[in-house]
């Protein structure tokens, strides 16, 4: 499904396809092991360049993992984030919410 590219400070994750209620447990799971295994990394990027679609599930994902990455003391943004998936961001104001680069 996704990707994992690891730097010094940054741990990369690169879903693909749609994110949605089918997979976002088993996206949610990918994130939070990557959030509770590596403390060398103080930056989790997930990398959006391949996802086509994203539902509310694959919203509640991210969303959750970014509680848990601010519980560590850890970051989590997102990279490459299509037109198409900024406008769901910006709809449900959660551009606002997570860095977007």
């Amino acid at each position: 499904m996704q990707a994992v590219l690891k730097c010094p400070q940054i741990t990369v994750i690169r879903p693909q396809g749609c994110l949605n209620a089918v997979n976002a447990l088993e996206f949610e799971r990918d994130l939070t092991t990557a959030l509770a295994q590596d403390h060398t990394s103080s930056t989790l990027v997930v990398d959006l360049a391949e996802v086509e679609s994203i539902d509310s599930a694959g919203l509640m994902a991210l969303v959750s993992a970014l509680k848990l990455a601010g519980s560590l003391g850890r970051s989590l943004r997102l990279s490459s984030v299509s037109a198409s998936i900024r406008i769901i961001f910006e709809l449900t104001q959660l551009d606002r919410v997570f860095e977007i680069f």
